[in-house]
């Protein structure tokens, strides 16, 4: 049966003309096509209602991060009937790609895995900072200090060369921009609890660039949320905490080692469903990547299978 697809894609990312070409070499003949491209004043959200109402059965996010966010805020709040998504990732991190696997770096595959029409119901976050009104969406992580983004931006030529050695630098450069505060965490209906570090992500997901996991226990259709908790202050602890991210956490067990998730003094791994967190002070907030302002008070929750992804 022919499908419609729509299609929302960024300008900064791509060229329309050729993104249109491969589009329609891609997918099958009979397939309807609704275009939308979103600007600098709206990134998707008006774009991805009007393809709800239009009944498309994908809206197809072409671009990075922030575009595949907005589209998908406006899907997991239209309920059952909510059109799945689809994702062509056009970014610098395209996180949510890598964690479920489709292709970067090759339209017609990321396109081809779209068609196919393999769904996978996945989880999303929502937080709300401060005293705003409204929620704002997450797939990946949120959160405040040494985060996915920095590390995400690790320079990727050394990464080429260095590999592992490349978070090394990122986190040696971190050594000296911590600052450790005391601050509140309440998870669930639990009590009141008291933190001390400079580091706090939150996560639906673990993965980011180089194959590197920050949250290895993260998994994205599990109706959860995973904390990273990291104090680390000078450079004997920062190598600690690195071997417990990069080695403990990451590549032994990737080699089949041990998949208890391993804490250290200056790590501490925690899950929950809500989470509600109280800063003495506004600091720099980030959402999948991206700079979301300071904030000194945070509440988070998932909205379990929220989505539909075609992957």
């Amino acid at each position: 049966m022919a499908q419609r697809f729509g299609i929302i894609w960024n300008p900064t990312k791509i060229d329309g003309e050729e993104l249109r070409g491969v589009v329609t070499t891609a997918v099958p003949a009979d397939t309807e096509l609704m275009w939308w491209e979103t600007s600098a004043d709206d990134p998707g959200r008006a774009m991805a209602a009007e393809a709800v109402h239009a009944d498309c059965d994908v809206v197809i996010a072409v671009g990075g991060d922030g575009t595949v966010r907005t589209v998908a805020e406006v899907l997991a709040s239209a309920g059952e009937k909510a059109p799945a998504l689809g994702i062509v990732p056009q970014g610098t991190g395209n996180l949510l790609a890598r964690n479920l696997g489709i292709p970067i770096g090759s339209i017609p595959k990321a396109l081809d895995v779209i068609v196919a029409g393999e769904e996978r119901r996945i989880d999303m976050g929502w937080t709300r900072t401060d005293d705003a009104e409204v929620e704002t969406g997450f797939l990946v992580m949120v959160g405040f200090g040494l985060d996915a983004h920095m590390l995400a931006e690790t320079d990727d030529d050394l990464k080429g060369k260095a590999g592992w050695l490349a978070y090394v630098a990122a986190m040696g450069r971190a050594v000296t921009a911590s600052e450790t505060v005391d601050f509140h965490i309440t998870l669930d209906d639990g009590e009141q609890q008291t933190f001390s570090g400079h580091t706090l992500l939150i996560g639906n997901c673990g993965d980011i660039q180089g194959g590197f996991t920050l949250l290895p226990d993260a998994v994205v259709d599990d109706g959860r949320l995973d904390l990273l908790l990291i104090s680390a202050e000078n450079v004997t602890q920062w190598l600690q905490t690195l071997r417990t991210v990069v080695w403990d956490n990451g590549i032994r067990r990737l080699l089949g080692g041990d998949d208890e998730t391993v804490s250290n003094d200056f790590t501490q791994h925690l899950t929950g469903e809500a989470i509600a967190v109280a800063l003495p002070g506004p600091v720099p907030f980030e959402i999948d990547g991206e700079e979301a302002g300071d904030i000194s008070k945070l509440a988070v929750r998932v909205q379990p299978g929220a989505l539909r992804v075609r992957c």
